[in-house]
């Protein structure tokens, strides 16, 4: 249903976008070509996640965070790219499989990073001072929890573009697929 768009179909407003994603990358990701069809959804979701990275989480926090909600949301695409990711960033291979699995980190500070992440999208924010405290008591700042929020936003908006569009996996990131292992929550 939705165009896998080239730098020649996109919008117009979408083509420097696309022009240096290909080039950072050396191919232009099928999700994003997809998201191409709303030039402001692609540029918002690179700017965020932009933004994101440049926050004071450190590198395997922001992929706790960005794993956390791609496997919520079930987002084959977000799961491979960030293992590939993961994976540069010679992370333990134990930590990897549990963020893909979903299950409970070893590491206690990224534990109750991956945990709080879960308790602020489930409470729409609503989470109590107690669990705040909690994870401010791993090293975590209040500007991180905040920063959360951020990492949130960017990676909901590009888990579900990436599931409403449909969009396959592309080939360098094959050895990196997921599937999830349990259907997604009923409505």
């Amino acid at each position: 249903m939705f165009v896998d768009h080239t730098i020649e179909s996109a919008p117009p407003a979408a083509r420097r976008t696309m022009t240096a994603t290909e080039s950072r990358l050396g191919y232009l990701p099928v999700a994003m070509a997809r998201m191409a069809e709303s030039p402001l959804l692609l540029d918002g979701f690179l700017k965020l996640s932009g933004m994101f990275e440049t926050t004071s989480l450190d590198p395997l926090a922001r992929e706790t965070l960005i794993m956390t909600i791609a496997g919520r949301n079930a987002c084959h695409v977000c799961m491979a790219m960030h293992t590939a990711r993961l994976v540069s960033l010679s992370a333990p291979p134990a930590l990897v499989e549990a963020l893909r699995a979903g299950r409970p980190l070893d590491d206690p500070r990224l534990e109750a990073l991956r945990q709080f992440t879960v308790d602020v999208v489930e409470s729409a924010g609503g989470v109590s001072e107690g669990r705040v405290a909690e994870f401010l008591s791993h090293g975590y700042t209040r500007q991180q929890a905040l920063e959360v929020v951020l990492g949130i936003g960017a990676y909901t908006l590009s888990t579900v573009a990436n599931r409403l569009t449909g969009a396959p996996l592309d080939e360098p990131l094959a050895e990196y697929a997921w599937e999830v292992s349990e259907p997604a929550p009923a409505r």
